[in-house]
């Protein structure tokens, strides 16, 4: 059974940090793309940003420089380090492990991300 299991989503004000969390199971971690979702209610799921199994980053444009993915082989996880925070970046955040060479894929059940004064 695959789980991909977000953390870290919380309230914080504009300006602030946050880092978020997901860990997978269920599968052999090294053979998945992953990447970071976001989506605002009535919009679609926008991509933030994806890391690949050889740890090569890409961002979306309204992130470049403040966000940085990263991953852990070893602990089947996949960070999302959120700096500089803003009130547009208010959404709920989901995880997506997609396997290389494959359509399979699979995502986590989000965590949300609050930025408010």
């Amino acid at each position: 059974q695959v789980q991909l299991v977000e953390s870290g989503g919380s309230l914080v004000q504009p300006g602030g940090s946050l880092r978020l969390s997901c860990t997978a199971s269920g599968i052999i971690f090294t053979y998945y793309q992953m990447a970071w979702y976001r989506q605002i209610p009535g919009n679609q799921r926008e991509l933030v940003a994806s890391i690949t199994n050889g740890g090569t980053t890409n961002y979306a444009e309204f992130v470049k420089g403040r966000f940085t993915i990263s991953r852990d082989n070893a602990k089947n996880t996949v960070y999302l380090q959120m700096n500089s925070l803003k009130a547009e970046d208010t959404a709920v955040y989901y995880c997506k492990a997609a396997r290389t060479l494959s359509n399979l894929m699979y995502w986590g059940q989000g965590t949300q991300v609050t930025v408010s004064s």
